[in-house]
């Protein structure tokens, strides 16, 4: 078999503060990066930031948006609100926008609009959990612009990410992303357990068994639910590693080469 793991040679281009929404007080920002080479209907990857859902920005995972656009992929790292600016469900809001500015500009950024997938650390991986299984769900659009184009993604990566938002797993973080409305409705929707089902996208799991701020647990019940449904799932769990681990170059390099083989598998190839 013909490996995928193939580097182009030449260098990334990265075009960064492009807007690609609006929260209606101020523009939302992302970062393209390019491959070497570029061809029509490439496959595109929009990459979602950790940091709890009060810290971090779209320059988090710039290693990896440089590494996966060496193989190929056309990588957005988007901003989205955190929550000393706006509670759920606008971080959601911000996330979908981001799918549907790809789409309105895929031959700005020859892309194929049919083959965008997504890819989140932490709670950056939250949000693209929720965000694979929620396209159809009108109410959580919200405002960002291009509101004719679908969020449907094509397949989901998510990294050391919690499948349930539960207050009590974390009353004063998971008390701020979702404010005074907290309740049982209101973490059911935020949950991306809620929103598996047959037709959620292929999706790609990783955890460090020891992580002690998202338990591994979660990515084992997220797996467990996706085998149910019978939706293309894997599982890779590192033995003894802690959240973030992938701050190691060798771990987010190896991860990276994880997601290129698993969307080239079922999105690069599929047709």
């Amino acid at each position: 078999m013909k490996s995928v793991l193939k580097t182009l040679e030449g260098q990334v281009d990265i075009k960064e503060d492009l807007v690609f929404g609006t929260t209606g007080t101020r523009d939302l920002l992302c970062d393209v990066y390019i491959p070497p080479v570029v061809s029509p209907d490439m496959t595109s990857i929009l990459l979602m930031h950790g940091g709890g859902w009060f810290q971090g920005d779209k320059a988090q995972l710039r290693s990896y948006a440089i590494q996966l656009a060496r193989y190929g992929f056309v990588c957005v790292c988007s901003e989205y609100r955190l929550i000393n600016e706006a509670i759920w469900p606008a971080q959601i809001y911000d996330a979908k926008a981001a799918v549907r500015w790809m789409r309105a500009n895929a031959e700005m950024l020859s892309i194929n609009p049919e083959k965008i997938c997504v890819s989140g650390n932490s709670a950056g991986g939250h949000l693209a959990l929720v965000l694979g299984g929620s396209a159809n769900v009108t109410e959580l659009e919200g405002e960002g612009g291009n509101l004719g184009f679908s969020s449907r993604v094509s397949a989901v990566s998510a990294i050391y990410a919690p499948g349930e938002i539960k207050i009590s797993h974390n009353p004063t973080l998971i008390g701020a992303l979702l404010g005074e409305n907290a309740g049982e409705v209101v973490e059911h929707q935020a949950s991306p357990t809620t929103y598996i089902n047959a037709d959620y996208p292929p999706t790609i799991l990783v955890h460090g068994s020891s992580d002690q701020l998202v338990p591994h647990e979660s990515s084992w019940r997220l797996y467990h639910l996706m085998e149910e449904y019978q939706v293309p799932a894997e599982l890779h769990l590192y033995q003894g590693l802690p959240h973030a681990f992938d701050m190691e170059k060798d771990y987010y390099r190896q991860i990276a080469d994880m997601i290129t083989l698993y969307f080239t598998r079922h999105v690069v190839n599929k047709y």
